[in-house]
């Protein structure tokens, strides 16, 4: 099995590619996710980003093993508030997900529409369960966290060890108002 993906958006336009494995592969169910999935799916042609229970998939994975090798000018940029740390960058060509970055880090979160049918990563956790109105409404197939737990948090350090503590910076062709 190779250790390298292929990603693309759903007209094809752009085109990632993933090296070795994931650092979680996650269901987040925090407000600005919730928000900004909403925000996403109003996008025209855009698929949904929110699941059954309102949670945002995606898979983690260290910035320097993500390349984006065709594409990249369809990167744009949005925040659910100016001066946001958090931006969601999204492939214009037709409304497509790709990522979410928090500033200053050494990750980036993908969206899971980026993947084929079958080819995600399972689940493995969801994560900011506290901020939904009912938690005791989500499956118990996977660890539903109130918050991110420490071996989350573990996971994030072990790959930023192993990158040096280097934070790659990401460029994207300009912003996306939703």
């Amino acid at each position: 099995m190779s250790s390298t993906r292929s990603l693309a958006c759903a007209c094809g336009q752009l085109a990632v590619e993933v090296e070795g494995p994931p650092i979680a592969s996650v269901e987040c169910c925090c407000d600005s996710c919730r928000e900004a999935g909403a925000r996403l799916a109003r996008l025209p042609g855009a698929r949904p980003v929110l699941g059954a229970h309102g949670a945002t998939r995606f898979v983690l994975q260290r910035k320097d093993r993500v390349r984006f090798v065709r594409g990249a000018q369809q990167l744009r940029q949005f925040r659910l508030a100016p001066g946001a740390g958090t931006r969601r960058v999204v492939a214009a060509c037709c409304n497509t997900p790709v990522f979410m970055e928090f500033k200053g880090g050494h990750w980036l979160s993908l969206y899971g529409g980026l993947w084929r049918d079958g080819a995600l990563p399972p689940l493995q956790m969801r994560t900011m369960t506290g901020d939904l109105e009912d938690p005791s409404a989500l499956p118990d197939d996977v660890p539903n966290l109130r918050r991110q737990s420490l071996s989350f948090y573990a996971r994030l350090m072990k790959a930023w060890i192993a990158m040096g503590f280097r934070v790659p910076q990401i460029a994207v062709a300009g912003d996306l108002h939703v």
